[in-house]
């Protein structure tokens, strides 16, 4: 797959995603290793691949539902795909104004029995738990290629 890269600012981890299926393809990679209770926040900028990796991950949980941006409804819930399997929240928190609308979606009870996968959640969602994988989306505008730096980070 895409080769590992140093990476940058704080997140241990880089790697190199020149297409969306090679960023889907990693958010199932990814979904193997995630469980009930974890959550995971996705940051970049617009058409980065965040609702990609999104994908990718409920691809790999096994979810069931077609998973879109849920940039007007906030929150999409995709139910397990079978007995032993989380289920997958998927939060867009661009439209969110402060914590106050984050607490009232009331997340933090999702996260015993799903994988709460938030969109444009850093430096909001963190709290949500007491630790969280940071996927960080770059795309470079002017060569449009894209790479994603990664990690768990504690709250």
């Amino acid at each position: 797959m895409s080769s590992e890269l140093r990476p940058q600012g704080d997140l241990p981890h880089r790697r190199q995603l020149p297409t969306v299926d090679d960023t889907e393809a990693f958010g199932r990679e990814l979904a193997a290793e995630l469980a009930a209770g974890d959550l995971v926040i996705l940051d970049g900028p617009l058409g980065a691949g965040k609702t990609a990796m999104a994908r990718g991950i409920g691809a790999g949980l096994g979810v069931q539902g077609r998973i879109t941006s849920p940039t007007f409804i906030i929150a999409r819930e995709h139910r397990s795909g079978g007995p032993g399997r989380p289920a997958m929240i998927h939060v867009d928190a661009y439209r969110l104004g402060d914590l106050g609308e984050l607490d009232a979606l009331d997340l933090d009870t999702d996260l015993t029995d799903s994988v709460v996968v938030v969109e444009w959640g850093e430096g909001v969602a963190e709290r949500l738990a007491g630790r969280h994988l940071l996927i960080r989306l770059i795309r470079d505008l002017d060569t449009d290629e894209r790479s994603v730096d990664y990690g768990w980070l504690p709250r």
